[in-house]
């Protein structure tokens, strides 16, 4: 469901070589050492395959918290801000010179296909502050990815209810986090842009890229909201589900739901998701750092749809209940539009269309599992697939019945799509608070440093672990000679 980021890595980069602390010497070598775990535990996911990322998860996570403290100090000193109480008097030296790479961002123009995306150069620590709470943030939608995955796997017993509401709330809280920091960072971008004029270095960090990121998390949330109750999801992963044995002695649970309000806060997700959409879909005809990737755009598209196709359904799920079935097929037919799916109005929904067309879609529905399965990029359609699943059931349901009881003529959808109410919001925003160092490490850091700050002499970004030596019998200074090839991205 939430949508599988890939999380950027960096290069490594000393804070003694560009900033000095006279209040407070030890800050620059702990905010480097701290950088250099986070750029270690960054090249270790991306380097790990993907089935296996989600036991990494969480070093990054903490290591990213470990390390925001010791950088907002730094930004704080430069900007001449207290810390708990505390002055911080930093001095720039030099420029930065920091390397990130991309995920977002669009260079299908300038890259070779199959070699990674280039990398981007920023000379600022405000870009350095954005990359590194957005990496946290894409960190966190991770996160909820990872607590739904048991709710889609049909390689074991389904989950009970109580599991399931308790693995929705693990995921929303953590895409309320990720909402709150797109939305801090967003703020501060779009300060910098109107009152500085400074252009982003790429898409990922632009204006409208995190306001869009924002509205994402604020859709994949509220639709959360409506999954915890939603029984329907559930029936249909429990009936495709092989181990599943409670068919044999009961029948599945589906109990009355607000549906109207359901309904609201589908489209609320929808618009939500238009927003992102709109946001992104105009990075590349405003400048603004480039344009995001097909595969991103795409997904807002689809996450979209299948809000307002979930919409659909619940108002078509409240005109059954009232007995009106015929309307309530009218609206699958509306909802159906919405996920694009074509059906022959004749069709009764217990006779599937055949052919290629069945074939393609049993393919993309076993390519699906097996995502699934492995832990890959499931979900990548933003629900669409599992909501044309729940349309199918229904379609065979209230056909079958209206067909044998009630009999009741099918109106067309378009009124009923123009008498849509406006959404309806269940989730604030919590404004996000910068971390701040306390105050026992703070004054620990007013000593001297006991060391050197050699985290520039590492390499840089993703290149092999083992540094450049001197081959056996080359002649001192002359080592760059002997190498062939270029260094390893990953």
């Amino acid at each position: 469901m939430p949508y599988p980021f890939v999380l950027p890595t960096t290069s490594s980069f000393s804070f003694s070589s560009c900033f000095s602390c006279e209040s407070h010497p030890s800050l620059p070598l702990n905010a480097s050492t701290r950088r250099g775990v986070v750029r270690e535990d960054l090249k270790a996911f991306k380097r790990t395959p993907r089935e296996h990322q989600a036991a990494k998860l969480p070093t990054v996570v903490s290591s990213l918290t470990a390390y925001l403290p010791y950088l907002f100090a730094v930004d704080a000193g430069l900007s001449q801000r207290a810390v708990n109480g505390e002055e911080i008097a930093v001095i720039l030296k030099t420029a930065p010179a920091i390397e990130w790479r991309p995920t977002l961002s669009d260079n299908a123009a300038v890259a070779v296909p199959g070699k990674e995306p280039a990398r981007v150069k920023v000379h600022s620590l405000e870009y350095e502050v954005f990359f590194a709470l957005s990496c946290l943030a894409n960190a966190h939608t991770l996160q909820a990815r990872i607590a739904l995955h048991p709710l889609y796997v049909l390689s074991t017993a389904p989950v009970g209810t109580q599991q399931r509401q308790v693995a929705v709330s693990a995921a929303t809280k953590s895409l309320l986090d990720a909402a709150s920091i797109y939305d801090y960072l967003a703020l501060r971008a779009e300060g910098l842009s109107s009152g500085y004029g400074m252009a982003p270095p790429c898409a990922d960090i632009s204006p409208a890229a995190l306001r869009a990121q924002c509205s994402l998390a604020m859709a994949e949330a509220t639709l959360l909201a409506v999954l915890k109750d939603d029984p329907y999801p559930a029936v249909v992963a429990q009936d495709r589900n092989k181990n599943d044995t409670e068919w044999m002695y009961k029948a599945p649970d589906i109990p009355k739901v607000r549906a109207h309000l359901f309904a609201r806060l589908c489209l609320a997700a929808s618009e939500h998701a238009a927003q992102a959409y709109s946001l992104c879909a105009g990075l590349g005809r405003a400048g603004g750092g480039g344009k995001v990737n097909e595969s991103f755009l795409k997904y807002l598209d689809n996450l979209r749809r299948t809000s307002r196709a979930k919409a659909c359904r619940f108002f078509g799920i409240d005109s059954e209940l009232g007995g009106q079935t015929g309307t309530a097929i009218a609206w699958l037919n509306a909802g159906l539009q919405e996920l694009g799916v074509e059906r022959n109005p004749s069709d009764t929904g217990g006779k599937k269309s055949g052919g290629l067309g069945r074939l393609k879609e049993k393919w993309t529905e076993k390519r699906e599992d097996k995502k699934v399965e492995r832990g890959l990029d499931w979900g990548a359609d933003a629900g669409r697939l599992e909501e044309t699943r729940v349309y199918e059931m229904l379609w065979e349901k209230w056909s079958k019945q209206n067909d044998t009881i009630m009999t009741q003529v099918v109106p067309p959808s378009g009124p009923l799509l123009q008498q849509m109410p406006m959404g309806r919001e269940i989730h604030t925003i919590k404004p996000f608070q910068p971390p701040q160092l306390d105050p026992p490490t703070l004054e620990a850091m007013r000593a001297p440093p006991d060391r050197s700050d050699d985290a520039a002499l590492y390499p840089s970004s993703d290149e092999d672990d083992t540094m450049i030596g001197t081959p056996i019998g080359a002649f001192p200074g002359t080592q760059g000679d002997y190498r062939t090839g270029t260094p390893n991205y990953y």
